[in-house]
């Protein structure tokens, strides 16, 4: 079993081969602000696109995947619609999935990484901005064991915002709420004033705080990230952001997070257009990423253009 907390505390340099599908141009599997947890030997991708909750995907090798249905159902929440952005992570034995539903934050609890996932509690947010909408949640566990949500307000166009949540990874403390960062970028407004989709990274002693840019509508939705000494702030974002954007050929390429595959490595995965005139369905992507000098980057024209074995697991 992996650990409940995927924590990247170390990341070396590396440059991985991965395989290109140059004939096939289009991901198969059908997945927005997708997110790779690895159980045991599978791949597990969970992502928005459902109507009735968050399905999930099963793969060995990151290239052929099977749709494995619904993790969580609405029947399941007190939700009835847009259940988007989530996360799955392993704690004792069972399994924490944050995500967004009707724009608001909820954690749901199963025993395994397929559900069923059932919601534990009521807007997770709540104790700090009342029924306030927010979105994409992100959980952060540092060394020091302490936790972090970074998550999605709409206080100044979409915003990130930050707490710290007690050991038991749902309830936020109180006092510990703060402002990260908002649109400061030209690239980040060209369609509407977007910074969402955060997610945390940490390599040698500098935490990366990545994001997306932009309206998820444009072609030019992309990636970059902001770097601090602490998981709090303050945050000063890369002076040449984005790091990812229509790479390797793709448009609205974002809402991403990042897993380490099987052999160790690190690897992105992110959503981009079904093509240069049709937004939906979106569809996943995975990517390689590499640190240098201090610096993120994604090792373009490196990417798996993800197919699907059309029986269900």
């Amino acid at each position: 079993m992996k650990q409940f907390w995927i924590i990247l505390t170390t990341l070396t340099l590396f440059v991985v081969s991965a395989t290109v599908c140059r004939a096939q141009r289009v991901s198969e599997v059908p997945l927005a602000d997708p997110y790779i947890l690895l159980d045991g030997d599978t791949y597990y991708a969970y992502g928005t696109g459902a109507k009735e909750g968050i399905e999930y995907y099963t793969s060995k090798d990151l290239q052929t995947w099977q749709r494995g249905g619904l993790a969580l159902h609405k029947d399941n929440t007190s939700e009835e619609q847009w259940f988007w952005a989530p996360e799955v992570y392993l704690r004792n034995g069972r399994y924490y999935m944050y995500y967004s539903a009707n724009e608001h934050l909820y954690v749901a609890v199963a025993d395994s990484p397929r559900g069923p996932f059932k919601q534990v509690g009521g807007r997770m947010m709540k104790p700090l901005i009342g029924d306030e909408k927010c979105i994409d949640s992100s959980v952060f566990q540092d060394e020091d064991g302490r936790l972090y949500c970074f998550f999605v307000r709409f206080t100044d166009g979409n915003c990130i915002w930050v707490c710290e949540l007690e050991a038991d990874g749902i309830t936020p403390k109180q006092g510990t709420l703060k402002h990260c960062f908002s649109v400061s970028a030209p690239w980040e407004e060209k369609l509407g004033r977007v910074n969402e989709g955060p997610f945390m990274v940490k390599h040698k002693g500098t935490y990366y705080l990545t994001y997306s840019g932009n309206d998820f509508r444009s072609h030019d939705y992309g990636v970059g990230y902001a770097t601090s000494q602490s998981p709090m702030g303050p945050w000063t974002k890369f002076k040449y952001n984005p790091i990812v954007q229509r790479v390797d050929g793709l448009y609205g390429t974002g809402h991403h997070s990042f897993f380490t595959d099987k052999d160790g490595k690190m690897r992105i995965v992110f959503h981009a257009h079904y093509s240069v005139s049709e937004v939906y369905p979106r569809g996943m992507y995975i990517g390689t990423m590499k640190f240098s000098r201090g610096k993120m980057k994604i090792l373009g024209q490196k990417l798996l253009y993800p197919n699907q074995n059309a029986q269900n697991d």
